[in-house]
């Protein structure tokens, strides 16, 4: 064998080597076919035994955009009023009920949507919570024909980057309770006035930034961040930025700042 064959097979060789061991890597940065055909986390539902069916994080987002169905929250009013789906209506509670079976009065429903054609979505507090079920299936009896439930519920929701709402007594009573919450003032900083006392300013141009200069609770994402702004509009466009930062507690207060006058600094002098 000349040296000239000797050089072409070891330059073969070295190239089958080569081969062999870009091969895995170039394996590993595709995806497998399975992930490739793996569904969105958006489009995934428990899948629970009910007599009425779910849906999906992405269509309730759907039907939240375009009004196609009313959201029903399912639990007691004082929960819902801590934090509840944007655009979701309260159910009061059905006489008699104790906490650990309770249930919405389908009868108040009846009261307020007399069409029982009209298209129904349920959620309460998850996986494991039964009070949207329960809601259902009497609102089935009455003679609804559209009833779905969020079954992933408020946790889910709020785990899949949706923002949440307060109401004005929780809020109140919130911040007097809980010392580690923040509030934030969502304004421009052009006219300030009147000024929301012990609050942070975060506008939304800013709320990317307010991670890196102190103003976010970066130690602890799961704080309960309250956003206020000139109008409800304004306190939910910057408390879905600083959800999509990757926190994971934050509400907004869907009024307007001059709804808070006992939040509110006296401009007295």
């Amino acid at each position: 064998m000349t040296i000239g064959q000797q050089a072409r097979i070891v330059l073969v060789v070295g190239m089958m080597l080569m081969s062999a061991v870009a091969a895995p890597t170039k394996v590993q940065s595709q995806p497998s076919g399975q992930e490739r055909d793996a569904p969105s986390v958006f489009d995934g539902v428990l899948s629970n035994i009910a007599g009425t069916s779910e849906i999906s994080t992405a269509r309730l987002r759907a039907a939240l955009t375009d009004s196609s169905a009313i959201i029903l929250d399912a639990r007691p009013y004082d929960e819902y009023a801590v934090s509840h789906i944007p655009g979701a209506r309260a159910v009061p509670v059905k006489p008699g009920t104790t906490p650990a079976l309770y249930v919405g009065d389908a009868a108040e429903v009846v009261k307020s949507i007399p069409d029982k054609a009209q298209p129904l979505i349920l959620y309460c507090n998850g996986l494991f919570c039964g009070r949207s079920e329960r809601l259902a299936d009497d609102l089935m009896k009455l003679g609804y024909q559209n009833v779905r439930r969020y079954q992933l519920g408020a946790p889910g929701w709020r785990a899949l980057g949706g923002v949440m709402q307060v109401e004005k007594p929780a809020l109140m009573r919130l911040l007097a309770q809980d010392t580690t919450s923040v509030l934030i003032d969502g304004r421009t900083k052009a006219g300030l006035k009147p000024r929301l006392r012990n609050a942070v300013l975060i506008p939304l141009t800013e709320a990317s930034e307010a991670k890196d200069d102190g103003r976010l609770p970066m130690t602890d994402h799961t704080t309960r961040i309250f956003v206020v702004g000139t109008d409800g509009t304004e306190a939910r466009a910057v408390a879905e930025a600083i959800v999509h930062d990757a926190f994971h507690n934050v509400t907004f207060f869907g009024g307007a700042i001059t709804d808070l006058p006992e939040l509110l600094e006296d401009e007295e002098g």
